[in-house]
């Protein structure tokens, strides 16, 4: 399972890694010792892998350390100092991946069942559903997103419920219909223009009277940088929290990773409304930006929790570092 999933993690990311191996490959050749000046090129690689100033600096700082402590002199051995690195920083940013929902800024915790984790590594609290709250902006693929969460959980014995708190759109509502009744999972939806917090609020009232495990609270595409848009999303995260106290347990911000490093400036305005905890980076294998992943995990203190390499609902899955970095200079 984990091999033939890291062999499609390979495939999702080979724009990325085949760009960055061939701009190693040409600043590498022909080279006769690492120094300041190879060094100074692979920074320019990972900038333009979309790897973000910051990190890219603290990436080469410490290949610079080890160089200088290890007397590397070798060229060829810095595929392999980089993939270090790469990982080093990964693991020493965000929170521990193993936690599903991180709690940020001292939130409210319930205490949750033992085992059963799964693919999704998703653990419900006793008698009361776990609620997940997805936002995000038109195009990024959050209602694709919400289908392949709910094929996992319902895959792994979960009873699920979906709710179409997208009512600006028909459409939208609609979609969601289809992916509920493609899933198994139930679908609580009012007529299009209703008020999206009262569906949010209905469908925990009935998730609770039908011994539902998990809500998924599907909320309008909206641009970061309309207040009166964002102030919604904000009333439909209080809303949740009045029916079931330390409701929304998650707040997933999917984001299109083709969109490089303009993907953090979203992650900053949604979070300012309603406190992200995790991050879906989908259309990871449409993309030579994937080095976004190592931005994003160091500039934020939010983890990116899910990844997404393809169209099939095993195709999103947990964000491990290992894996990521294997794939990616293996």
């Amino acid at each position: 399972m984990m091999g033939k999933f890291l062999g499609r993690l390979r495939k999702g990311l080979s724009k990325t890694r085949e760009g960055l191996l061939r701009r190693l490959g040409e600043v590498v050749g022909g080279r006769s010792k690492i120094d300041e000046e190879l060094l100074e090129e692979i920074e320019e690689v990972l900038i333009e892998a979309d790897v973000g100033v910051g990190p890219t600096t603290r990436i080469i700082e410490g290949i610079r350390e080890r160089v200088k402590e290890e007397r590397i002199r070798d060229p060829e051995r810095i595929q392999g100092l980089l993939k270090d690195e790469v990982m080093r920083l990964l693991e020493d940013s965000g929170v521990e991946l193993s936690e599903v929902a991180p709690q940020r800024r001292g939130g409210h915790k319930e205490p949750l069942e033992e085992g059963g984790g799964g693919l999704s590594g998703l653990r419900v609290s006793a008698g009361k559903p776990r609620v997940i709250m997805m936002v995000g902006v038109n195009g990024v693929g959050k209602t694709t997103t919400i289908g392949k969460l709910a094929q996992q959980y319902v895959d792994e014995g979960k009873k699920v419920l979906l709710a179409a708190s997208d009512t600006f759109r028909a459409a939208a509502i609609e979609q969601l219909a289809i992916w509920a009744d493609r899933t198994g999972a139930d679908l609580v939806r009012h007529h299009s223009g209703a008020d999206p917090a009262s569906v949010a609020f209905d469908a925990l009232a009935a998730a609770e009277a039908r011994g539902v495990d998990v809500v998924i609270v599907d909320t309008a595409g909206r641009l970061h940088t309309k207040v009166n848009l964002m102030e919604e999303l904000g009333k439909i995260h209080r809303v949740l929290g009045k029916r079931i106290p330390g409701a929304p347990h998650e707040v997933l911000l999917v984001l299109d990773a083709t969109t490089g490093q303009n993907a953090i400036s979203q992650v900053r305005k949604f979070d300012a409304i309603v406190h992200v905890t995790g991050i879906v980076l989908a259309k990871l294998d449409g993309t030579a930006k994937g080095g976004v992943v190592i931005g994003i995990r160091d500039a934020l203190d939010i983890p990116v929790q899910w990844i997404g390499i393809g169209e099939q609902a095993e195709d999103l899955r947990r964000f491990e570092p290992t894996e990521f970095v294997e794939a990616l200079l293996g």
